[in-house]
């Protein structure tokens, strides 16, 4: 990768970090379409690589405030569903699922602007995991269905109830690209120098992460979601 795109999507990688920092999730909602569609060589072990301090330093500093309940059965409904998922992804259209995926989210968004409030439940959790389970595998995205279900939440129990979920979700969907060669020199590098943008991003949003009131953060929720489904459907049309 030429260095000027490497320092490019740098700066995408730091205004990801940014957002995820305040919402719980958005580095590879931000990045992901950018890096997917120059350097695809990289993907997604990169991205995988670079948000991992993000994950682990939530989880380290505002463990007291992760529902572990929500956490349990989203993560009970995710492993349920990986082995389909996999299955999905290995048989049928690329095309076809990321665009069922993509809608699923628009449909999730739209129900949650209605009057309706979703409340994270045990049943509505397994299913976000599930729905996870399926997307995150199928068309990578991994943080829109779990974000809907943890919306009504105060922020910061949102966020770090969202960072043990994706670094879960992480650390496996490494050992998997590790186990099966899909690991390369070039993602491995992308991912080292795009570290310092990283830190620059998330430690520009930390002054701004406790002064998100919940109205604000249940709208960036409903527009990170927007945006990642959006995303998937451009790519889709592009390639």
């Amino acid at each position: 990768m030429p260095l000027t795109t490497l320092l490019a999507f740098g700066l995408v990688v730091g205004v990801g970090a940014f957002v995820q920092r305040i919402a719980g999730f958005g580095l590879a909602v931000v990045a992901a379409p950018f890096v997917v569609m120059a350097a695809p060589q990289v993907m997604p072990a990169a991205l995988l690589f670079v948000v991992l301090p993000l994950l682990v330093l939530e989880v380290a500093r505002a463990h007291r405030d992760i529902r572990w309940r929500p956490f349990g059965w989203a993560m009970a409904g995710r492993l349920a569903t990986m082995p389909f998922g996999v299955w999905l992804a290995a048989n049928a259209s690329h095309t076809v699922t990321s665009l069922l995926v993509a809608g699923m989210v628009l449909v999730a968004v739209a129900g949650s602007l209605t009057r309706w409030r979703v409340r994270p439940s045990s049943g509505i959790a397994f299913g976000a995991g599930a729905l996870t389970g399926i997307s995150a595998t199928t068309a990578s995205i991994g943080g829109p269905f779990f974000g809907l279900a943890l919306q009504e939440l105060a922020p910061q129990q949102a966020r770090s109830t969202l960072a043990p979920f994706f670094l879960f979700g992480s650390l496996s969907s490494l050992l998997g690209l590790a186990i099966g060669g899909q690991i390369g020199a070039d993602g491995l590098r992308a991912g080292l120098a795009w570290l310092p943008f990283m830190a620059v991003g998330a430690l520009a949003a930390q002054p701004l992460r406790h002064s998100v009131d919940a109205v604000r953060f249940r709208h960036s929720i409903l527009a990170l979601a927007t945006v990642s489904a959006l995303a998937v459907i451009v790519r889709v049309a592009l390639t």
